[in-house]
């Protein structure tokens, strides 16, 4: 009788901490939510703002009572952000498309393809990774010169198409895949080409939906690069549109209409996401597990 009391005890006491547990840590994530979506909310809430309202505000305001979207019309219209919204795209889809090509192609042939000198070669690649970014950019900017191709497009998307971490990540889901299918396939007269289009690709998918998006992501969100090799606006992207913005346009004085073509680049962004959050976490979790 008080062993089936204690038990009834214990189990009690083991319900109740799980209980506390779980408050304290759906609390903290809470908390932590709140701090990480607060910028967001306050610079959507500031493009929602009238001018005459925000400069009026002595004390920054948690609600507007007017909100209006006036801001959206100015920042389209009193800068060229359509046209550096059109730039990005340009420079988004084409960048990601042939760094898909390269990087697909290298893990490839780093992964089933054999050759003499394959590691030695697959070392000097990852070795890439230990060098500064802004050697990279220096060295690339001086090419760029050399060749005539600052301010064009070209100049802006050719150090961008290929990566050592893509092909890195592509390689170890490649190597997941069993060596008996590319047998199978030889036996059956298919060349290395079909295999990869036919085989890897569709069983490596989720991963190459992850690295296309995040390489998207990367493209809207390069700023140093564009920054460097262009000052022509006909160049600019979204990122030196808000640099532009700041400096010569409206962005000193009408921080409301700053805001709005802020959200207005972060929107397109913030949508791929969410749409497309479960097939990047699934991609590199995939990718960093072997067997």
């Amino acid at each position: 009788m008080n062993e089936n009391i204690d038990l009834r005890k214990i189990k009690k006491d083991s319900v109740k901490r799980e209980l506390i547990k779980k408050i304290l840590i759906y609390t903290f994530l809470s908390i932590w939510c709140i701090i990480i979506l607060f910028p967001f909310y306050w610079m959507i809430l500031t493009s929602l703002k009238g001018y005459a309202e925000y400069n009026s505000e002595y004390i920054p305001k948690f609600i507007s009572l007017e909100p209006t979207l006036d801001n959206y019309v100015t920042a389209f219209t009193l800068v060229s952000l359509g046209r550096y919204f059109l730039n990005t795209l340009i420079f988004t889809v084409v960048t990601t498309s042939l760094m898909m090509v390269v990087t697909t192609l290298a893990a490839f042939a780093f992964s089933r393809l054999d050759f003499k000198g394959k590691n030695l070669v697959f070392t000097l690649v990852l070795a890439l990774m230990m060098i500064p970014n802004e050697l990279v950019v220096i060295t690339n900017y001086t090419t760029m010169v050399n060749l005539h191709l600052r301010n064009t497009f070209t100049g802006l998307i050719l150090p961008s198409v290929t990566s050592v971490f893509y092909i890195y990540l592509l390689k170890e889901n490649f190597e997941q895949i069993p060596e008996s299918l590319y047998l199978a396939a030889k036996v059956d007269g298919k060349s290395d080409f079909e295999y990869l289009v036919r085989v890897m690709i569709p069983i490596a998918k989720p991963t190459m939906v992850s690295i296309l998006i995040l390489k998207v992501i990367e493209c809207w969100n390069a700023y140093v690069w564009p920054r460097l090799v262009t000052d022509n606006p006909n160049y600019y992207l979204v990122s030196n549109g808000i640099q532009e913005i700041r400096e010569n346009g409206f962005g000193r004085e009408n921080i409301p209409a700053m805001m709005a073509a802020v959200v207005s680049i972060s929107i397109p962004l913030i949508i791929l996401f969410l749409i497309f959050r479960k097939q990047i976490m699934t991609g590199v979790s995939r990718s960093g597990t072997k067997g």
